[in-house]
């Protein structure tokens, strides 16, 4: 078994909504049927015991069938919530596309190559055991690694409740929410809202504290201490027992309570200075709580109390805090509810004052504490105290976090209880945190959890807003960059700034921000990453599905020009036309409830998809008695058609007409084809919900000229005669182009071609067959890359097509694009017309523009 190829699907694609791994896997004859290897299965479950059970015949399944379910079973095993897996035999016998569920990437890839490894020492008759709980704990390892943490993970959590969508920007906890202007962007329990100058205040202990006395918020006295020295008298002068912490410290690091001598206090301030600068403060007695705000509302409370073991007569402090540390809710980090406790300098001096060491047996029922500051993350626990605070105390929590200016804010509050006023007992806050972890609030050791992450989506977004602006989506064999284009246009003249990708690059409000085919996922996310895009039209090409998966989870309207068998037929298994059909459907059964599939009503292809369209559909077709629309429309749903020179948009009795004299890319309803573009451009802004007048007006300003639709139908002037420059590579292109042209005058009709090496060889000589039959004279050339052709290969393909050509008087072959193109250019006469089929869009337009008299 060989696995030549994996990628990583990160969006909804041909297989699964959910992201998974795409592998092609070769299989030797002997490996294609489990049948004929009786001893490989119970081998297999020696080793990998947790395997499930096989529902197909053995004499079906193939080890690549295999291999995604050992891939499945191990990311299980993990504790990844997957379960989606799938093994399709190509049209290359013995090679399979394997494709398995997978929540974080790295996890899927590993699983993946840990599957081959266990198969092959299977095969191998290996004897001894492969360690599949070190692969699945490593497996976890990672998972826990790279996964978000609990914080930021239960804001995602409820942002995907909502609708909202999300993105990981980085690693670790940098995420966005919503797309476009609507984003929102969070660092962990850190909101974007909140300023650089608030966070920097919260992390100066000193000058918070000063801020709250000001606000009339209870504070401890104390002050920085620069020098080892010094501190001994500041402790002196706010009273013993102190605090020592490092001034901008967070997470409870380095800091040490209830110092009642100078010893345990250097010692607290070695440590301390290893974070920053200490500082000296009273020590308030009571509990140590966290009061978490959002806003202006105070969401969760919770008594944190310091680590510590209850003696049993029996073990040592030690051993206790290993006892204790095998709890599963304990880890290493801030990915499980608790951190371990830790034996380490402060410990020991805490054990020390206590009368103790590591080595200590504590009587029964003893309580030893291991630090006295209780943070979770050195080990303390967390008990849920929300429904005690005090009015007050909520409010001077609140007032706190105001006046610091945070967003999302974690006070630390030091009392006997908050069930009274801070001021009836001598308690006070003691700290603000700006990015306050949310872990004691959301499963702590004891009470319930808060929907702590629910509050922090409330407060980023209103009710019923999901952070996502208008998408549509634009696929199909022909048309689709004019159609993405046009519908760009209309919603721009709506007020909205437009982002837009395509086959000739990204557009951000009418700058173009990327340049190449950018019809891909990538380029759909980097749109949608952008914070001037109030809407968003995608061309979504073929190539982009199949690498990676569409770059956004649903779109509100989606549009399928059609589908035709010329479209990189042949390439990564995709061999017909119902395999195209089924790969560009992926947009339609990706829309938004209440959003709208735009459905070519003629195509058998497009109708057929209908069935799977996830929202409501628009058919369009010229024809209004076409019988599928015809169907449609009698049912009262959307449709749009052409009737007695208009567009007409009807749904049951109601009826909005556009005429085709006023659609200036139809050139008053002559070409065809862009009757056709103009049609799905309408049922896409109307499933936008866009006025018809905002509709009217840019189906009347739209031309298909070179800066606004580089490549499609640019109609130029040369000598008196008529040249069209045009991006289209396959046969249906051809012959929409070819009823194009007859509309068009012409005493003599030229026509310059090329073709694409990566066309099946019918395709590329179909193309000149049409051709042959509708233009006088040809102008072969050769392609600046002939995508895996020899040279010369394609130009005599295309010869081959003019073979039984009915018209063509004349073929020549030049060696150049522009050498071919001035050649044409020189040979036109006052009423000729030609066609020159371009294949280097940018340079090609450019030489035109420089050669010929004007733009039509």
């Amino acid at each position: 078994m060989e696995i030549s190829r994996i990628r990583a699907l990160r969006g909804p694609n041909l297989w699964t909504r959910q992201t998974a791994i795409e592998a092609i896997v070769h299989c030797e004859p002997a490996e294609r049927s489990l049948a004929g290897m009786p001893d490989f299965e119970p081998a297999l479950r020696a080793q990998f015991p947790q395997l499930g059970l096989w529902r197909h015949d053995r004499q079906d399944m193939s080890l690549a069938h295999v291999l995604k379910l050992v891939a499945l079973a191990l990311q299980a095993q993990a504790g990844c919530p997957v379960s989606f897996s799938r093994c399709t035999e190509t049209v290359e016998k013995g090679t399979y596309q394997v494709v398995v569920e997978y929540t974080e990437e790295a996890v899927g890839r590993e699983a993946f190559r840990q599957s081959e490894r266990l198969i092959a020492h299977v095969r191998a008759g290996g004897a001894a055991p492969f360690d599949v709980d070190a692969v699945v704990s490593g497996l976890r390892e990672l998972d826990e690694d790279i996964r978000l943490g609990p914080s930021t993970g239960s804001i995602v959590n409820a942002a995907v409740a909502r609708g909202i969508p999300f993105r990981r920007l980085t690693s670790g906890s940098l995420v966005q929410f919503g797309w476009g202007s609507k984003q929102r962007r969070i660092w962990a329990a850190e909101v974007d809202g909140t300023s650089a100058v608030a966070e920097t205040i919260a992390q100066d202990k000193d000058l918070t504290k000063t801020l709250l006395r000001a606000a009339g918020v209870p504070v401890p006295w104390g002050r920085p201490v620069e020098k080892a020295e010094d501190a001994w008298a500041a402790a002196l002068e706010v009273g013993l027992p102190v605090v020592v912490k490092p001034q901008d410290g967070n997470q409870g690091k380095g800091v040490t309570v209830n110092i009642v001598d100078r010893d345990h206090l250097e010692l607290a301030w070695r440590v301390a200075s290893e974070y920053g600068t200490p500082m000296i403060e009273k020590f308030l007695p009571g509990s140590d709580f966290r009061l978490l705000v959002v806003g202006d509302k105070l969401i969760a409370a919770a008594r944190r109390d310091p680590p510590q073991v209850i003696g049993d007569g029996v073990h040592t402090v030690a051993q206790l805090v290993e006892q204790i540390n095998a709890d599963p809710r304990r880890g290493d980090g801030h990915a499980t509810s608790l951190t371990r406790m830790r034996i380490d300098e402060i410990a020991l001096a805490r054990l020390k004052i206590q009368g103790h060491t590591p080595d200590s047996v504590p009587a029964r029922g003893e309580r030893v504490v291991l630090r006295n500051n209780a943070n979770l993350s050195t080990g303390g626990t967390a008990t849920d105290v929300t429904d005690d605070v005090h009015p007050e105390v909520a409010a001077a929590a609140v007032a706190a976090a105001r006046m610091i200016g945070l967003d999302v804010c974690g006070v630390d509050v030091v009392c006997e209880t908050v069930l009274r006023p801070l001021q009836d007992q001598s308690g006070g806050i003691v700290e603000v945190n700006a990015a306050p972890g949310l872990r004691m609030h959301l499963t702590p050791s004891y009470g319930k959890g808060r929907a702590v992450g629910e509050a922090i989506i409330d407060h980023l977004y209103a009710p019923g807003d999901n952070g996502r602006i208008p998408v549509v989506a634009v696929t199909g064999t022909n048309g689709k960059t004019t159609t993405a284009r046009l519908i760009a246009h209309i919603v721009a003249g709506s007020g909205l700034r437009v982002g837009m990708t395509n086959t000739d690059g990204v557009y951000v409000n009418g700058r173009q921000t990327d340049s190449g085919d950018c019809a891909g996922p990538r380029s759909s996310r980097n749109v949608l990453m952008h914070p001037e895009v109030d809407a968003a039209v995608f061309e979504t090409a073929r190539g982009g599905i199949l690498r990676e998966g569409l770059g956004f989870d649903r779109c509100q309207v989606a549009v399928v020009t059609n589908i035709g068998a010329g479209d990189h037929l042949g390439l990564n298994y995709i061999t017909t036309v119902e395999d195209i059909a089924a790969l560009k459907r992926v947009i339609v059964q990706n829309v938004a409830p209440g959003g709208y599939g735009v459905l070519n009503a003629t195509d058998p292809h497009c109708q057929r998809m209908a069935e799977v369209c996830t929202g409501q559909v628009i058919f369009f077709a010229a024809d209004a008695y076409q019988p599928v629309l015809a169907t449609h429309r009698e049912q009262g749903k959307r449709a749009v058609w052409v009737e007695d020179g208009h567009i007409v948009a009807g749904e049951g009795a109601e009826r909005h007409r556009v005429a085709l004299k006023d659609v200036a890319i139809t050139h008053g309803g002559r070409i065809g084809f862009q009757v056709e573009n103009a049609m799905a451009a309408v049922a896409a802004a109307w499933g936008l919900g866009l006025d018809w007048d905002v509709i009217r007006r840019g189906l009347a300003s739209f031309h298909t000229d070179i800066g606004n639709a580089p490549g499609r139908f640019n109609l130029l002037h040369h000598r008196g005669a008529t040249v069209i420059a045009d991006y289209g590579h396959n046969p249906d292109a051809m012959r929409a182009l070819v009823a194009a042209v007859d509309a068009i005058p012409g005493d003599r009709r030229m026509v310059v071609i090329s073709g694409a090496g990566d066309r099946r060889d019918e395709d590329i000589r179909e193309q000149t067959q049409i051709l042959g039959a509708a233009f006088d004279e040809v102008i072969l050339y050769e392609d600046a890359c002939q995508r895996g052709r020899s040279p010369g290969e394609v130009v005599g393909l295309l010869r081959e097509g003019l073979g039984g050509a009915s018209r063509t008087r004349q073929i020549d072959t030049i060696q150049g694009e522009f050498v071919a193109i001035d050649t044409a250019l020189d040979r036109l006469q006052r009423g000729d017309l030609c066609l020159i089929l371009i294949d280097q869009v940018e340079e090609a337009l450019a030489h035109l523009r420089q050669r010929c008299d004007g733009v039509a």
